[in-house]
């Protein structure tokens, strides 16, 4: 094997993690900094050349990547979702698609003095936005549920037809340049056949799919595998009996799957999501790093004038037209126009078309790429660093994700809830006892009523702005399950449980169910504090107090001065970071801390028997103020 290759693969590998935690880490789209690291690798360094790397398998790799990147974000439409905005989303797709093409068309025959036909296919391709870069970009910028179901919607499923829209014009140009004129009765009839073929593929092989994974006639271990097969079979399949078919199939087949019932497509979606990331991350490192910077300067100030003015005139008037009496407030209707970046599927399919019109002596046809490019870079960077400020400014962007979901509405849930909230956390609790439910409605807190494990709560449980989970009920089953429910939506580093065991002879099982949920799981307020034992401390009136440690007195004299009679929760540092008192982390709390703890009343007759925490241990995994 070419130790090169080896080599330049592992660099993407590295490099696009290091992108996506870089981003993560400073609340920016990772396609920013992708884009950036494809650039310095390519032309900046000239390190990594695709072409030399993965000579003709460049273009089917990235065609069947994007197959993937499409079935995933196709799994997560389902028609629910968008309920009361289906007009906007059918507008934006019909309407606004032809007010994107037509704009772009006649604006890049006026500011690049491009031909007509040449014109006219940039348009058709620069009609898509695609999941690629709006769903990363969503994540980030946490807008409200209207704006991100149809901005998912869109991305989505203007990708595939915008690559057919694109194909469509390409063949007629082709015709045209070659023989003269067009057949107009060849293009509907291509037309046609394309909608055909992936309609019918797609539906077929997602409803004899989806029978096969309600049956159970394939082991669960093998959903994964099967599914990617199934994506690249149809996806083959598909292109070979119709020109670009493929990406049209690859979405009907998502979207059948999610909204076929008794389907289990959970675990598909959360491996087609990893899966996703890290197919997202090479395709733009690996295109990027074909840019070619003189072709840039062949462009000169026309490319810049023409994405402003996709970013700034086509762009709104398609939004605020296709949304024309909705109940979408002009704030969101705003935030849908700025946000509307192009990505992957444009730029392949830019290269493709590209490298055939060249083969037929079309003019300006080497331009395309670079165009394209440029107006990929204008809008991910622009958008992906502005977005969250304007979401914000705008008033539709979600509250930061630092609240808690707290499995449980008991005695203990309450007080702990209580407790979070008076220092301006927010959390939800969930409880499938009416009686707890209402008990903590009366105390003014939030809640859920039902099981937070269900399929219902899977439908309903609002977790805007959560990202911690604490399980806090006596059944330590349930506690498990919570753990390993919720630890792939927030990370096993923001999963915390109360311990249950009761009894010492049951310690040995309980830490087998604790390592069950997940070894980062942290045990809240220390391996002897149970949840029998807290319950107990709240039924005879111990309260919360806070107290603020001073040089004069610290953590010890703390602990000294209460005794027995206190359990530490939880801990903010000079800086308001919340830290949990947990059974096996090891920081204490220094001066200039707040320590939040359950107190016993000094007249209680059974402070003595009162447990403390195990030694009074921090976390050390810091939560987001």
């Amino acid at each position: 094997m070419n130790q090169e290759a080896v080599v330049a693969l592992s660099a993407i590998g590295i490099v696009a993690i290091l992108c996506q935690w870089f981003a993560w880490w400073i609340k920016l789209p990772a396609i920013v900094f992708l884009l950036i690291a494809g650039i310095v690798l390519g032309p900046l360094t000239g390190w990594l050349n695709p072409e030399a790397l993965f000579g003709d398998l460049l273009f089917p790799m990235v065609s069947l990547a994007v197959a993937v990147i499409l079935f995933e974000g196709s799994l997560t439409l389902k028609f629910e979702d968008i309920r009361g905005l289906q007009k906007v989303v059918r507008n934006i797709l019909t309407v606004g698609v032809l007010i994107t093409w037509a704009s772009i068309a006649v604006a890049t025959h006026l500011l690049l003095d491009f031909s007509w036909g040449l014109s006219i296919l940039f348009g058709a391709i620069m009609v898509v936005t695609g999941p690629t870069v709006i769903v990363p970009m969503l994540r980030t910028v946490r807008p409200n549920v209207k704006i991100s179901n149809v901005l998912r919607w869109e991305g989505i499923v203007i990708d595939p037809l915008g690559a057919i829209l694109a194909v469509l014009v390409f063949e007629v140009l082709v015709s045209m340049q070659l023989q003269g004129h067009a057949s107009v009765g060849h293009t509907v009839y291509m037309f046609g056949k394309t909608l055909a073929v992936g309609l019918i593929i797609g539906a077929g092989a997602g409803y004899l799919f989806g029978i096969v994974l309600r049956k159970h006639w394939l082991p669960e271990y093998l959903h994964n595998v099967a599914a990617l097969a199934v994506v690249f079979g149809t996806f083959a399949i598909s292109n070979e009996l119709s020109e670009e078919s493929g990406l049209l199939t690859v979405t009907v087949l998502g979207i059948w799957l999610a909204n076929m019932k008794n389907v289990p497509v959970y675990d598909i979606l959360n491996f087609k999501e990893d899966l996703s990331i890290l197919l997202i991350s090479g395709l733009f490192i690996l295109l990027a790093a074909r840019l070619n910077f003189e072709s840039f300067q062949q462009l000169g100030l026309g490319a810049v004038m023409l994405f402003l003015f996709i970013q700034f005139i086509a762009r709104p008037v398609k939004v605020f037209l296709s949304t024309i009496g909705s109940d979408l407030s002009w704030q969101e209707k705003a935030m849908i126009s700025w946000i509307g970046p192009r990505g992957i599927v444009a730029a392949a399919v830019t290269a493709l078309f590209a490298l055939r019109l060249q083969d037929i002596g079309m003019e300006n046809a080497e331009l395309l790429v670079p165009l394209a490019f440029a107006i990929i870079i204008g809008t991910v960077l622009v958008q992906g660093s502005t977005a969250k400020f304007i979401a914000n400014k705008l008033g539709v962007a979600e509250p930061d994700d630092s609240g808690f979901l707290i499995i449980g509405a008991n005695s203990v849930a309450r007080v702990v809830a209580k407790a979070l909230n008076d220092n301006g956390y927010r959390t939800r609790l969930t409880d499938g006892s009416w009686t707890n439910v209402k008990e903590a409605r009366m105390g003014g807190l939030d809640t859920y009523f039902g099981n937070a494990v269900s399929e219902h709560a899977d439908r309903h449980l609002d977790l805007i702005g959560l990202g911690q989970v604490l399980a806090l009920t006596p059944q330590s089953e349930l506690n498990a399950l919570a753990g390993l429910r919720y630890k792939t939506e927030f990370g096993s580093n923001h999963v915390y449980f109360l311990s249950t065991e009761k009894e010492k002879d049951k310690q040995r099982s309980e830490a087998k169910s604790r390592k069950a949920i997940s070894h980062d799981s942290h045990v809240l307020f220390g391996s002897e504090i149970t949840y029998s034992k807290l319950a107990s401390l709240v039924s005879r009136g111990a309260k919360i107090k806070q107290t603020k440690l001073t040089e004069n007195f610290g953590f010890e004299d703390y602990l000294q001065q209460h005794g027995r009679r206190v359990t530490p929760l939880f801990a903010f540092n000079a800086k308001k970071r919340l830290f949990f008192f947990t059974a096996a982390a090891t920081l204490k709390p220094e001066t200039g801390w707040t320590i939040v703890a359950l107190v016993q009343d000094d007249s209680d007759p059974a402070q003595a028997e009162a447990p403390t925490t195990a030694n009074g241990n921090l976390d050390e995994n810091r939560l987001p103020s």
